[in-house]
């Protein structure tokens, strides 16, 4: 039977990413108009195993909080629960009753979780503890199933897109090939966004795999026809034809890989087989950072709005989703967690990309 919900805990996961603090003020203040309390748990399911890390959420808190990048809650991508990572390399342990425990003991109906696809997949299995939840989708990387978009997304891409406008005067000015390294694991949706956006010449993205002969062929053709520099946008999760990914550290039970360093590779085969200057620059946690755009605090602020009111319907163990424009909706979890939205191959992104004479390295 459903309960009414008067109490709700909000948490934060995973990377950070610009419009975390939108949706946090968004939940406590549309719960508030509800009458319904919030509970903050710091740096993600933290609040959970140690409930000393949680505080009271009311409106002074979140005053003014929408335009800042962050989170006031702290995050984390190393705290699952179910594996919890211990000191002096033991093995790690499961925390996952004692999070239900807590839960109870804290006097929570649900949680608002906010946060990736390794975030919302713990919701999902805290489900199974008897710890209801409605996430919120987070990533820059715009990667999770269900949505249209995540928020995050937007800010990220314009960042990169003023960074690719600045590389361009620099590569017109020496002459270079200038490879620009963005974030996206396993999808390039920041690098063809970013990329047709910015005017770049070569976008390389995970979903397709790309031929440096090819790439270093356009270079010279470039060249033919008086355009003496390049600009080459590199997804971090790109690889090459028969090749493997650019692994910076290998993942563990606590924490997935990171990927980094197909842009310095780029270059450095670039500059050989072409004979033209080259660098490489990685945007890295700069597209993470800083103040979110006016569509990121919009989207931010829509979900968190929708978060609440499905629990009030009694939802929960969904995700708010954007379906279209104009339409937030909710998806069960067990259709979003441990997949990947890729970009598709036939999309219109790809077909503009290609229209405008721009190289995806097949």
């Amino acid at each position: 039977m459903f309960r009414a919900i008067k109490r709700i805990g909000v948490l934060t996961g995973g990377g950070d990413a610009p419009g975390l603090n939108a949706v946090i003020r968004a939940v406590v203040r549309t719960a508030h108009s509800a009458g319904i309390a919030c509970v903050g748990l710091e740096d993600s399911f933290d609040g959970l195993v140690h409930p000393e890390k949680t505080r009271p959420l009311i409106l002074e808190d979140v005053r003014g909080i929408h335009r800042l990048g962050g989170t006031i809650l702290g995050t984390t991508n190393r705290g699952n629960p179910f594996a919890y990572p211990q000191a002096n390399g033991e093995p790690p342990v499961d925390y996952s009753e004692r999070c239900a425990r807590n839960f109870r003991s804290l006097g929570l109906d649900a949680l608002v979780v906010i946060g990736g696809d390794g975030t919302l997949a713990i919701a999902h299995e805290l489900r199974q503890r008897g710890v209801p939840s409605v996430g919120v989708p987070k990533t820059i990387d715009n990667d999770i199933a269900g949505t249209t978009m995540t928020f995050g997304f937007d800010s990220a891409v314009a960042f990169a897109t003023l960074a690719i406008d600045r590389l361009h005067t620099s590569a017109h000015a020496h002459h270079r090939i200038m490879v620009v390294e963005v974030m996206g694991r396993y999808t390039g949706w920041i690098a063809l966004q970013s990329g047709i956006a910015g005017g770049a010449d070569v976008t390389l993205i995970p979903e397709i795999p790309f031929d440096l002969k090819k790439i270093a062929a356009h270079v010279l053709q470039r060249e033919g026809f008086g355009a003496r520099f390049s600009v080459v946008v590199a997804a971090e999760g790109a690889y090459p034809v028969g090749g493997e990914r650019s692994v910076r550290m290998a993942g563990r039970p606590d924490m997935v890989e990171r990927l980094g360093g197909i842009g310095a590779r780029v270059a450095t085969e670039l500059e050989s087989m072409t004979g033209k200057e080259a660098r490489s620059t990685v945007l890295g946690h700069l597209q993470r950072g800083g103040m979110p755009t006016s569509y990121d605090r919009l989207l931010a602020t829509r979900f968190g709005s929708y978060a609440v009111h499905a629990l009030q319907r009694g939802e929960t163990n969904v995700m708010v989703a954007l379906d279209t424009p104009d339409r937030i909706m909710t998806v069960p979890l067990d259709e979003v967690v441990h997949k990947v939205r890729t970009v598709p191959l036939d999309s219109e992104l790809i077909q503009t990309a290609r229209s405008l004479g721009m190289v995806l390295g097949d």
